[in-house]
This record gives C-alpha cells, structure tokens and sequence, in this order.
C-alpha cells in the first residue's frame, strides 16, 4: 500500500454491532449442539470444545474488523467499496466518476460518486471511523486531482 492509500475502516459502534450479532448466533448454535449432544449421549466435555472454538472464531473476527477490514479504500486511481448493501457500483476508477456530492438517500447521509455511465456509488459515513467532513474531503482532493493529471 504507498502513500497515497487511504483505508476507512468500519465504526467502532457497527463493528460491536457485528460481533453481538456474532455471539448471539454462538449462542445459539452452543444451545443447538446442547440439546442434540445429550439426546446422543455424547460427552459434555465436547460442549467446552464448541464454545472455545467459537469464542475464538467470534473474537478473532472482531480483531480483523478492528485492525484490518476496511468499507472504503481510496487511492490515487480509484475507490474500493466492501461491506456495504446497496452501494451500486462498489470499484471504479476516478477517471468513470464525474461528480462527488453529499446526499440522503432514505434518510442516511452518504457521499454519492456519480458516474459517467449514470451508475452511482452511496457510501454511507456513519458506517465510518472517520470524520464525514474529512473523508467527504478526501473523496473530493482525489477526483480533482486525477482530473487535473487526466
């Protein structure tokens, strides 16, 4: 990655969202393996086995989301959108883009990279841990200046 790579990572609030989400559904595959292990008589030692592995699936997980998934990546050619439903178009060069404009789309405040296809990608910027006004900035700098060098 050089410099001129800009990663936004997921917000921390999104992130805990996640690995709730991912303890709930240990829990219910623990409960699951519960009630099938006693009604096959399996030992409960292989309960404690189940919840480890899970445990550590879960937080291992959470240890990526926090260190090394991104949403957004920006560089000096283009953009790279993960993780978010409903982006529209979620890779392209800066050269396909011809406007970037702050919108609401369903109430959501998103920065919207219009195409020159008439496609667009929304990025919403709660999903961040950044400054809106700072990444919406940062979006804006790298398409002017592939503009300039195009």
């Amino acid at each position: 990655m050089d410099d001129s790579t800009a990663d936004y990572r997921l917000s921390p609030a999104f992130a805990a969202r996640l690995v709730g989400l991912g303890l709930v559904l240990l829990a219910l595959v623990v409960f699951a393996y519960v009630v099938v292990s006693a009604a096959l008589g399996w030992p409960p030692d292989t309960i404690v086995v189940v919840v480890v592995l899970g445990l550590v699936g879960v937080f291992g997980g959470a240890s990526w989301l926090r260190s090394r998934a991104y949403v957004v990546r920006l560089t000096a050619t283009g953009y790279d959108v993960r993780f978010v439903r409903g982006a529209g178009v979620a890779r392209g060069r800066w050269d396909e883009v011809s406007e970037a404009a702050v919108a609401h789309p369903r109430d959501v405040p998103c920065v919207v990279l219009t195409r020159t296809d008439g496609t667009t990608t929304s990025i919403p910027v709660g999903l961040l841990a950044a400054d809106r006004d700072d990444f919406a900035n940062d979006v804006r700098d790298r398409l002017a200046a592939a503009r300039r060098e195009g």
